[in-house]
C-alpha cells in the first residue's frame, strides 16, 4: 500500500515539474546533482571507479571534479525526464533540436545507433515530431525496470507520440520487422547486459563486455547504422540530438570487430564530453574469465 502511495507521488510530482520555467528546471536539476555528490554512496565509488579506468592519467581531484560536473548533469537530466515522459510536444520540441545528416522522412530500413549520455531519453522528440514532419515512427529496445508500476508508465510515457517501445527479452523478431519496415529504430548497445549475445572489445583500453545486436540485425536486415547522440547545446539551454552519416562497410566481416568499431566510435564521442556520460552503470562488471570485479571494494 505504501509502495503504491509513494509511486503516485512521483508520478504527481513528475507532472508539476512539467509546469515550471525550464531554467528554473534546470536549476533544481544541478542543486539535486550537487548534493548527490556530495553524498557516500555505492553509485559514487562507481562513478569514480569507471572515470579511474578510463582515465587513468588523470589525477585524484580532476577525477573528483568530473566526477562532481558529472552529478550535475546526472541531476539535471533527472528532473528534465519529467518533460520528456510528461510534458507536450510543444516542449519537447523547445527543449530538444534535431540535426540529421540523413533524410528523416526517408523509409530506408535504418538503425541509430545512441549511446548513454545523460540527455539519452531526448531521442523520444522523434516521436513526438514524426507527426508535423512526416518521419516513420520511433521504435526501440529497453531494459526491463525492477518496478513493474513504472515500467508500465515510462513504456506509456514514451509511447504517447506514437512511438513503440520493445522489450529486449525475446523480442527479435519484433524488431527485425520494424527496421524492415522503415520505422526508426534506436538501440543503445554501451551497458553491459550480460554475457548472451555479448563479446568481450577494447572500450578505453580495457576488454569490456558489449553486445552484438547492431552488427547482427544489420547483417540480416541490410540497414543503414547511423550514430546518434543527444548531448547539451554549449548554451545548456537544451539539448542537440545529431543523426550522422551511415557507417561505411558496416556490418563488416564478423560482429565481434563490427562490435569493437562501435565501443571505438563511442569512446571519441565520450572524450569530447566526459561529464555527460553515463557513468553510473557498471560498465565493466563482467570480466574476461570470470575475473573479479573491479566494484568490488576489496579490489
Amino acid at each position: 500500500m505504501l509502495k503504491s502511495f509513494s509511486n503516485q507521488v512521483v508520478v504527481v510530482l513528475l507532472k508539476l515539474l512539467t509546469l515550471l520555467p525550464y531554467r528554473l528546471l534546470v536549476a533544481l536539476g544541478y542543486g539535486l546533482g550537487y548534493i548527490a555528490a556530495r553524498i557516500p554512496s555505492d553509485r559514487s565509488r562507481v562513478v569514480k571507479t569507471n572515470l579511474h579506468l578510463c582515465f587513468p592519467k588523470l589525477s585524484a581531484a580532476e577525477i573528483d571534479s568530473l566526477a562532481k560536473e558529472h552529478w550535475r548533469l546526472l541531476g539535471r537530466s533527472l528532473v528534465e525526464k519529467s518533460i520528456i515522459w510528461c510534458g507536450s510536444s510543444k516542449q519537447l520540441s523547445n527543449m530538444i533540436e534535431v540535426k540529421s545528416a540523413v533524410d528523416l522522412s526517408s523509409k530506408k530500413p535504418r538503425i541509430l545507433v545512441n549511446m548513454h549520455f545523460t540527455g539519452i531519453e531526448g531521442s523520444i522528440i522523434l516521436s513526438a515530431l514524426s507527426k508535423t514532419k512526416h518521419w516513420p515512427r520511433t521504435s526501440g529496445f529497453f531494459q526491463r525496470m525492477k518496478n513493474p508500476f513504472f515500467n508500465k508508465r515510462i513504456v506509456e510515457w514514451r509511447n504517447r507520440f506514437g512511438g513503440n517501445s520493445i522489450d529486449r527479452q525475446g523480442n527479435a523478431k519484433a524488431i527485425i520487422r520494424e527496421i524492415r519496415n522503415g520505422d526508426f529504430i534506436i538501440i543503445a548497445p554501451d551497458l553491459d547486459l550480460g554475457l548472451k549475445d555479448s563479446e568481450f572489445v577494447p572500450f578505453f583500453g580495457i576488454q569490456t563486455n558489449t553486445i552484438t545486436t547492431i552488427s547482427r540485425l544489420a547483417k540480416i536486415t541490410g540497414a543503414d547504422v547511423c550514430l546518434m547522440t543527444t548531448t547539451l547545446k554549449a548554451d545548456e539551454s537544451g539539448y542537440l540530438c545529431e543523426i550522422g552519416k551511415p557507417l561505411e562497410n558496416f556490418p563488416g566481416a564478423d560482429p565481434k570487430s563490427d562490435t569493437a568499431r562501435l565501443n571505438q566510435c563511442f569512446e571519441e564521442e565520450i572524450r569530447l564530453r566526459p561529464a555527460e556520460y553515463y557513468w553510473v552503470h557498471k560498465r565493466f562488471k563482467n570480466r574476461p574469465d570470470n575475473g573479479p570485479s573491479p566494484y568490488n571494494p576489496s579490489n
